[in-house]
């Protein structure tokens, strides 16, 4: 089935990640790659890779990046892929042997998060469908993350991807305070009734921090980890903390 599969992936200033993501793809006859005007060397290690397309489209939102890649791609079915996402060799030994011509429309997956190329035992990353039929799908935004909606039965795959992220902590923050940002928006703009538990406990602000602290650590089982396990679970605090200081901005500005 590879050989009917077009990886797709978005990009802007991945250079520390987009070579490792890259080198687990050689067997694709194309590469299709949506980039928002990367200014760090993405581009050089993009065109450097003969089977990558590159088309540029300023930022708006993930799921019309990625819309707009579907339009870009001719095969039957397609992987979708963030630029720090990891094929481990399961994986692609999995996706050889997948029929292309199945009643099945979407494979789902789970990934394991690594902290400086380590893998940890556990983490809060949701399985995600990865690869879909083209002609089923279509991309929605939902807060800062993005989702598709494929038509059809959906499957799952046994093969984990690895979400290996290298960029620098000021790169990372900035990410995060631009998601955050997002995610308040979705939380102080939606119904208590329609929000999941999770962001109601996130909209009375104090309590989140440290339950997803003691959460990444203890029931996620990251205390096995060591250090890059108190890393992750300071990681994830840092980044509620900053959403809770913003939801707190939020309703004062805003009286």
């Amino acid at each position: 089935m590879l050989d009917k599969i077009t990886p797709l992936i978005l990009t802007y200033n991945e250079a520390p990640n987009i070579h490792r993501t890259l080198q687990c793809l050689t067997w694709a006859k194309t590469i299709v790659v949506i980039d928002s005007y990367s200014t760090d060397k993405t581009l050089e290690i993009l065109y450097s890779t003969p089977q990558v397309k590159v088309f540029q489209r300023k930022f708006d939102s993930f799921a019309a990046q990625c819309n707009y890649g579907l339009g870009k791609i001719s095969s039957q079915w397609v992987l979708s892929l963030d630029a720090d996402y990891v094929l481990t060799d399961e994986l692609i030994e999995e996706l050889k042997v997948l029929q292309a011509e199945t009643e099945v429309s979407s494979y789902s997956l789970k990934f394991k998060y690594c902290v400086f190329g380590k893998p940890l035992y556990n983490t809060l990353l949701p399985p995600r469908t990865v690869l879909y039929r083209k002609e089923n799908a279509v991309y929605k935004d939902d807060g800062h993350a993005h989702r598709v909606s494929v038509k059809g039965e959906s499957g799952k795959l046994s093969s984990y991807i690895h979400h290996d992220d290298r960029k620098s902590l000021t790169r990372w923050l900035w990410a995060q305070d631009r998601y955050v940002a997002i995610e308040v928006k979705k939380i102080t703009s939606t119904s208590n009734n329609e929000l999941s538990l999770s962001d109601r406990i996130r909209k009375q602000k104090i309590l989140a921090p440290l339950i997803i602290f003691f959460y990444c650590l203890i029931f996620k089982g990251g205390i096995f980890d060591g250090w890059h396990g108190w890393y992750y679970a300071f990681q994830r605090m840092l980044v509620e903390t900053l959403l809770s200081i913003r939801l707190i901005e939020f309703e004062k500005l805003d009286k």
